[in-house]
């Protein structure tokens, strides 16, 4: 059976000169970070991920900054920009009740409380308070739904839907 991993974060610039990166998280875990964690570093072009083991991380101006053990200067760390940083789905562990990883939520169908289809989950946004995710209207631009308990009534994972009652202009 093939291994399967999820994105953490993209690794968007070098940072300084002793081989930290700058990733744009894509995760809800600071953990995955944490010092002595390995993570899978791909490019998108290769096959095999690269295990890389966390050495450092601290947050500078919004983004988490990480060096890794195997690569410990700039010249090391250049060939990693733009790749993706991973972990193995069999590590991520269980949630609570109400609580999603993003890959369940991304690919769901979303419809109002009285049944019309808004569309398809195809990206979460994280900018603070709470999630926003976008969906993708066929017809329309996207929609920004934000992740609050007045708006979004009924996740169902198995069913891949999710059921929306609109605020006032939120799908216009």
């Amino acid at each position: 059976m093939e291994q399967e991993y999820l994105n953490v974060g993209k690794i968007v610039n070098t940072h300084g000169i002793k081989g930290e990166v700058k990733i744009k998280r894509i995760t809800d875990f600071e953990e995955r970070f944490k010092k002595g964690r390995t993570l899978y570093w791909t490019s998108g072009e290769t096959d095999d991920p690269i295990a890389l083991t966390v050495d450092t991380h601290r947050i500078h101006k919004g983004f988490d900054l990480l060096s890794f053990r195997e690569y410990p200067t700039i010249n090391d760390v250049e060939p990693l920009k733009n790749g993706m940083l991973m972990v193995k789905k069999e590590e991520i562990g269980s949630l609570g009740a109400d609580e999603f990883y993003f890959h369940e939520i991304i690919g769901c169908y979303v419809y109002t409380k009285t049944g019309l289809y808004v569309g398809k989950i195809k990206e979460i946004l994280t900018p603070g308070a709470n999630d926003v995710w976008v969906v993708d209207r066929e017809d329309k631009g996207d929609a920004l739904i934000p992740y609050i308990e007045d708006v979004v009534i009924r996740v169902d994972i198995q069913k891949q839907s999710v059921i929306i009652e609109p605020m006032e202009g939120l799908l216009d």
